[in-house]
């Protein structure tokens, strides 16, 4: 079986969705499926293009750039990458994307992996895919109209627009690959897309279990008090998170004299203005750090946290509650009691709710858990079974593999029949090129 995928994030990039793209090629290669990938500048999550890949490098003017990482064919095409990142600028740079992917070579796959966001990206693809009767498997890692209504980035009139686009987009696909169950509600009853089409796979935890032998040594080195209760958000800062939230809390920490410590992992378009809101000593932050520093660090907090604007419920499951179940350390979740977060937080049973944007809450929700060790220990055993029970690398890719499989198969048989001769007699099968 021979596979394309197509989607804007890969390795390099440390977090998001291109650690799950990363994960299934690399997992479909080396069980000896072809596999070519097509995807964009790594830029995610600091939205500026890495060193090495700016232009002047692996990529030169509008050639693609090509490289072999684990056993991928990576084709690379270029974009622009706005700085401060804004509903049309995204979409932009996903056009960009987009339209030189669908002219990028393809490798002739028996079937195309669509990955989205970027939604203007697949939709390009899609028309290739159709035209040459490629089989299409478009895998839903956030849904972009509802990102746009419960962010409040583009107005009513674009909502609309976008939820159109969207639907067509999700109907003209021959499987739909989402990584939970409400985003399937959702496809099925408010974009009447068909139940049948829709499989939920959800994302796997990437991270290794850290045992935790350099938790002391790592708290040393950053200067973590052996009292601190230390709250660690790790991945993006951008709009979603609302990280203003955790400064906030910061300061009613300090104020109060309390022993949390709040630290801020990873880099995003609102770090700069984040740092900005000024420094205090319950306040880090820490930049990207290669895997082994990023776990060890992780696991020498107390308590995770995950941080949303209020009003985001159906649009995201935050990838980092993968890596954070996995820890077996206790989880925060800021957000609104009727989110997707709050109902995987629950589902797991690896730690508390509490409302967004409530950073006295927040400081409240630390100061009892840093101060419960037995609870917390509850909560982190709870995540981590859960970790193991469902969130298994090798089951979810597994399941995508089949369904990779039989659409494979199916595009097959569709492709043979378009080659039968039309005419009778006639020498030379008609073959979509």
């Amino acid at each position: 079986m021979r596979v394309t995928i197509i989607g804007l994030n890969y390795s390099p990039e440390p977090t998001g969705i291109a650690v799950y793209t990363a994960g299934l090629s690399e997992a479909l290669a080396a069980t000896g499926h072809p596999v070519t990938v097509i995807t964009g500048n790594p830029h995610y999550p600091q939205w500026r293009i890495y060193d090495g890949y700016d232009g002047h490098n692996r990529v030169h003017g509008r050639e693609h750039a090509h490289e072999r990482i684990r056993g991928v064919n990576v084709t690379r095409a270029p974009h622009g990458v706005p700085s401060k990142p804004r509903l049309w600028n995204r979409l932009g740079m996903e056009l960009s994307f987009g339209i030189r992917a669908v002219f990028s070579k393809w490798d002739k796959p028996d079937v195309a992996v669509l990955v989205t966001p970027a939604l203007f990206s697949v939709g390009a693809a899609m028309l290739r895919a159709r035209l040459v009767h490629t089989n299409t498997c478009i895998w839903v890692q956030d849904i972009y109209s509802l990102g746009v209504s419960e962010s409040g980035t583009g107005g009513r009139l674009a909502t609309w627009l976008l939820r159109g686009i969207e639907r067509s987009i999700l109907r003209s696909a021959n499987t739909v690959v989402v990584i939970h169950e409400r985003f399937k509600r959702y496809l099925v009853e408010e974009l009447a897309i068909d139940a049948d089409s829709v499989e939920v796979i959800r994302n796997w935890c990437h991270t290794d279990y850290p045992n935790g032998h350099r938790r002391e040594d790592v708290r040393t080195t950053r200067g973590w008090k052996s009292d601190d209760i230390v709250v660690l958000h790790a991945g993006n800062m951008g709009a979603k998170q609302a990280l203003e939230n955790v400064v906030h809390a910061s300061e009613i920490a300090e104020k109060r004299g309390s022993r949390v410590r709040f630290v801020l992992l990873g880099d995003g378009n609102k770090r700069h203005q984040l740092e900005a809101m000024g420094g205090n000593r319950r306040l880090e932050f820490i930049d990207p750090l290669p895997e082994e520093a990023f776990q060890a660090t992780l696991s020498a907090a107390d308590i995770l946290l995950v941080n949303e604007r209020p009003g985001l419920t159906e649009m995201c499951v935050p990838s980092k509650l993968t890596t954070y179940f996995n820890t077996g350390l206790p989880v925060i979740a800021a957000t609104d009691e009727s989110s997707v977060t709050a109902d995987e937080l629950a589902l797991a049973g690896g730690g508390i709710r509490i409302n967004a944007a409530v950073p006295g809450d927040l400081v409240d929700a630390a100061e009892m858990l840093g101060g419960d060790a037995e609870s917390s220990a509850a909560y982190g055993a709870a995540g981590r079974k859960f970790s193991a029970d469902f969130l298994s690398s090798d089951a979810a890719i597994g399941r995508i593999r089949r369904i990779l499989e039989k659409g494979a198969v199916d595009g097959g048989v569709e492709r043979n029949r378009l080659a039968r001769p039309i005419l009778t007699g006639a020498t030379d099968a008609i073959e979509p090129k």
